[in-house]
């Protein structure tokens, strides 16, 4: 016997990718509804070779739901996301909205899947950052092995990360500049032209001058991993449809050779080792799109520092960064038997 699933936001992009991996990884299912605002009620989305017609959020009853995979958006969640787990679903969350509340958990199932039983306090339970959870993927096992103290990371961001319209931006500039139209950006997602560019800015601007995606990193790396480590970001928007590269720079409390590094990655879960040191012996945003991996390439060590290593690290952001993500945390509740409505 399965479960009784909803999916809120379902007409989106990690919403809708959220349905394929359920199906594809076989989450055992008895129901799956989809579900929408009312300007998409009837809106048709897939599930395996089943079609799904939206229903409306805001009249939907949740008492019979299990689980509520949440991907509207920071404004629907904040206001639906403890109104479904008070008619007892649990709610995995992909907002950024409850990712720093102390009894809500955070978690990247590779790094810290013991901290889902945390659901009760409120029943709901964050899912990070997508440049954050790639990152984390590939930093939990080289902290256990040497323990980081220092981490200075530049992402390089797909612009599915800011959703459906940036996707549509990047393609209708490119096409524009081909036939010689002037490239608009006024009233778009980006401040500035996306089309071959990129841009150093990711979300709002904080008082220190770093932006809140770059500190969405820091925090999320802390609570989910280890509050001592030090970490500084640069988010940075590049041309690329679906695909999150990041830049990576890690410093140890003790040695620990490339080498050790690349042994120790390669056994590590949900992460796949390519590293060839020759031209096309690493990973780059198309090769990782549709995997369900974290590919780590381009590992070596840094001799301005003491016990230094840097790495490559790329990730399909609709899927690890999000859905997949998402899903894997349901895997993690049903594999400890935390669903109490469990058929």
């Amino acid at each position: 016997m399965g479960y009784r699933i909803a999916v809120v936001g379902a007409t989106g992009n990690v919403g809708r990718e959220m349905l394929n991996i359920l199906e594809e990884r076989e989450f055992p299912v008895d129901e799956i509804v989809a579900l929408a605002s009312r300007r998409s009620l009837g809106t048709e989305v897939s599930f395996g070779d089943r079609t799904l017609k939206c229903k409306d959020l805001a009249t939907f009853d949740f008492s019979g739901i299990d689980i509520c995979l949440m991907s509207a958006g920071g404004d629907v969640s904040r206001e639906w996301s403890p109104k479904i787990a008070k008619q007892g679903a649990i709610v995995i969350d992909n907002s950024s909205v409850w990712r720093m509340d102390p009894d809500v958990p955070l978690v990247v199932p590779e790094v810290n899947a013991d901290a889902v039983a945390g659901y009760t306090k409120k029943g709901i339970i964050a899912n990070p950052n997508c440049s954050t959870a790639q990152l984390v993927v590939a930093l939990k096992p080289l902290h256990d092995a040497a323990t980081i103290t220092r981490v200075v990371v530049s992402t390089y961001q797909s612009v599915s990360g800011a959703g459906k319209d940036a996707m549509d931006e990047l393609w209708n500039q490119t096409k524009g500049i081909y036939v010689n139209q002037s490239p608009e950006h006024e009233g778009g997602k980006f401040p500035k032209q996306i089309a071959f560019n990129v841009i150093p800015h990711i979300d709002v601007f904080m008082e220190d001058g770093y932006t809140k995606e770059e500190w969405k990193m820091v925090a999320e790396t802390k609570k989910i991993l280890d509050p001592k480590i030090k970490l500084t970001a640069t988010a940075v928007r590049v041309p690329v449809f679906v695909g999150h590269s990041e830049a990576v720079n890690i410093e140890f409390e003790k040695p620990l050779s490339a080498e050790e590094a690349r042994e120790i990655l390669r056994e590590a879960p949900g992460v796949l080792v390519v590293d060839k040191r020759e031209p096309g012996g690493y990973v780059t945003p198309v090769e990782c799109v549709g995997d369900f991996a974290t590919f780590i390439s381009r590992i070596r060590e840094d001799p301005t520092v003491d016990n230094g290593l840097a790495l490559w690290c790329v990730s399909d952001n609709l899927r690890k960064g999000a859905a997949l993500n998402a899903v894997q945390i349901a895997e993690c509740l049903a594999n400890r038997g935390l669903l109490k409505q469990a058929a």
